[in-house]
């Protein structure tokens, strides 16, 4: 390469045009796969010139040190919250002593959505992001810069125009979230993987920002908007709408939809028609957000206790309705985790017929107290999910019936068991039906071998008709078995078996996903494919090799290790190598080769840089790296406190 440095600024400017197309601007440029490859290049180049590494490159979104605890920030403007009104006749009070303030005038207003997410400061130096932090108590929150450092809709750098010097200091406040499409997206996942589901997308988001590790945040979908620029005037801004202009000249995704007017019953229309549209919106919202627009204006006002006189929050009532508990029923999952499921009344909330609740399990039905036949109170949990919120005790007529968990699983008869240190109850018969036609869906789900055409309801077609009783069976169907089926003919017959035949040529990180390892995402698989580069080489890994990639732990290492030990498990390894899916991945040439290789290498202790770079450009020259010292470990590379592992080595 003729001129790293120049390649260097190329490929950074390349990926923040993508952040801001995509997060700012709704409108990609980059496909996925051309933004993963982009990111690649940026990598290797700054691992060859590590020179090169600035504190707003791209790829210092993700992989920094996890940290013991948040620290405490002093916020450089005290983060007000809103006074909440809940209906008109308030909204009208309000508005009246904004105009008593203002001597009787009548200023323009501001309405944007009231996002339901967590606050969040953020704090640029010379257009350098420097410090962020979550609101606390108004005056000090905790601070959260790794986390958010991986949060693509936030630029690391302000875009500022080429003809224009960047802000010495500008204090940027707005809301992160978790749309709604990804959240469910994001329970779906977890689900399959038999984890606990959020309840809701705000407390998704403010669980995900306040991971110890960052890299755990870096894959969640968290998104950013941003609503007030601290200190306006001093950038010659007179009016909030102008404080939006400003901050998306600067690459930051503004709150929308948003509407100026000098007219209450303006403002009443638009509260109602966002009422009517706010599943419309990307993100949870709970009401309207209105605001003085002239800054003068709001000095003129000022603030009473933690509230702006300035602003309010006009909430929208909640989605919530009252129906029958007809009864309640035990799914089965994936993983054999038996799930209780409120069957309610029909009834209409929020515009969406809901017939059906998670009660989650066995616990949360008892701190509930629900009783079958009860009257119980529900609403759409982050206008996403339905939840049983409380039962109508004073409505009881003495016919209603405790619910208690099942003996034995609904869908095979065996024993359900309760494991120790869990709260779920759990079939633990491999072969029980529910969980083969849960494990055949997440095999061939999209993120699994993506098979074109094997939704649930074709995969229950080829169970009952007995041709199919594990994932390995799939790869011998015939279209001549599958053509009798009901809605199948010849043609779409042959496509579902080519479908099948297609995915022999799986990469391995879906393979590994789709194995349905407990507790391994895709994110996991893709970091699992890249640091074993086969299945045979990860099936013959032992905790201390698997502890080192990023984001694994004793607990997820047992997992994948207890999964490859089962002799069920090996066994459908082999029929599927028969059936001529064997996957590999390729791996660095220097591996096996590099300067280091055969070594294990402990990083410990508080180092220059964060320690994932080191462990990465170790295991690139061949090392293998770990988190603990054992009797393995060849060389441990120790900065101040590195305490313990320091003391054993």
């Amino acid at each position: 390469m003729s001129d790293p440095a120049r390649r260097h600024t190329e490929l950074v400017e390349t990926l923040r045009r993508a952040n801001h197309a995509y997060y700012v601007l709704n409108e990609p440029e980059l496909t996925d796969a051309r933004y993963d490859e982009v990111l690649r290049e940026l990598q290797a180049l700054e691992s060859e010139h590590p020179e090169l590494i600035t504190p707003d490159s791209p790829t210092q979104r993700v992989g920094a040190e996890p940290s013991d605890a948040f620290p405490t920030v002093e916020h450089r403007e005290p983060m007000l919250s809103l006074a909440n009104v809940l209906e008109e006749g308030e909204f009208n009070d309000w508005l009246r002593r904004v105009r008593e303030g203002l001597d009787g005038d009548l200023p323009e207003l501001v309405c944007e959505p009231k996002i339901d997410g967590l606050a969040l400061e953020l704090v640029y130096e010379d257009g350098l992001l420097v410090q962020a932090s979550t609101r606390g108590d108004g005056r000090r929150g905790e601070g959260v810069l790794s986390n958010v450092r991986t949060i693509r809709a936030i630029p690391l750098r302000l875009r500022v125009p080429e003809d224009e010097n960047p802000p010495s200091l500008a204090v940027i406040t707005g809301e992160v979230f978790i749309s709604v499409a990804d959240f469910i997206a994001l329970n779906k996942e977890r689900a399959a993987e038999g984890e606990k589901e959020f309840k809701n997308p705000r407390n998704a988001a403010a669980g995900s920002l306040r991971q110890l590790d960052p890299a755990v945040t870096a894959r969640r979908p968290l998104r950013f908007l941003t609503y007030n620029l601290a200190r306006a005037a001093d950038y010659g801004l007179e009016s909030h709408s102008a404080c939006f202009e400003r901050l998306r000249s600067w690459g930051l995704p503004v709150n929308h939809p948003v509407r100026r007017t000098a007219e209450p019953a303006a403002v009443r229309d638009y509260y109602e028609e966002l009422l009517t549209r706010r599943t419309e919106l990307e993100h949870e919202t709970d009401g309207v957000v209105v605001k003085v627009d002239e800054l003068a204006l709001r000095e003129r006002l000022g603030a009473v206790s933690r509230s702006p006189r300035w602003a309010v929050a006009w909430k929208y009532p909640p989605r919530r309705a009252v129906t029958r508990l007809e009864d309640i029923e035990v799914s089965v999952g994936r993983t054999g985790v038996l799930t209780p499921v409120a069957v309610l009344e029909p009834v209409t909330v929020g515009g969406v017929t809901v017939s059906s609740a998670s009660l989650h399990n066995a616990d949360e039905v008892e701190r509930l107290g629900v009783l079958i036949g009860d009257r119980v109170l529900i609403q759409r949990a982050g206008d996403v999910i339905p939840e049983v919120v409380r039962p109508l005790v004073e409505e009881r007529d003495g016919d209603e019936r405790p619910f208690t968990m099942p003996d034995n699983c609904p869908a095979c008869g065996r024993p359900a068991v309760r494991l120790p240190d869990e709260v779920a109850w759990r079939c633990v018969n491999a072969d029980c039906p529910a969980q083969v036609r849960s494990r055949i869906f997440h095999f061939a789900s999209r993120a699994g071998l993506d098979i074109e055409g094997l939704g649930p309801r074709v995969i229950d077609k080829l169970l009952e008709a007995g041709l199919i009783e594990d994932i390995a069976d799939l790869f011998e169907l015939a279209p001549e078995q599958i053509e009798p089926l009901e809605g199948f003919a010849e043609t779409s017959a042959e496509n579902l078996v080519d479908a099948v035949d297609a995915a022999r040529g799986v990469e391995l990180p879906n393979l590994i996903y789709a194995l349905g390892i407990p507790n391994v995402g895709s994110t996991t698989a893709r970091l699992l494919a890249r640091r074993f580069g086969s299945l045979d080489a990860l099936a013959a890994a032992g905790e201390d090799e698997l502890t080192t990639v990023e984001g694994v732990g004793p607990t997820m290492a047992a997992a994948v290790i207890d999964f490859f030990a089962a002799e069920g498990n090996q066994l459908l390894i082999e029929r599927l190598k028969a059936a001529g899916i064997e996957p590999t991945l390729e791996v660095e040439e220097n591996a096996s080769t590099g300067p280091l290789a055969g070594l294990t290498i402990v990083f410990t202790g508080k180092l220059s840089r964060p320690r994932g770079e080191y462990e990465e450009a170790a295991r690139a020259a061949g090392a293998d790296t770990a988190s603990s010292v054992s009797g393995n470990t060849d060389l441990v590379v120790a900065g101040p406190g590195a305490g313990s592992k320091l003391d054993k080595a």
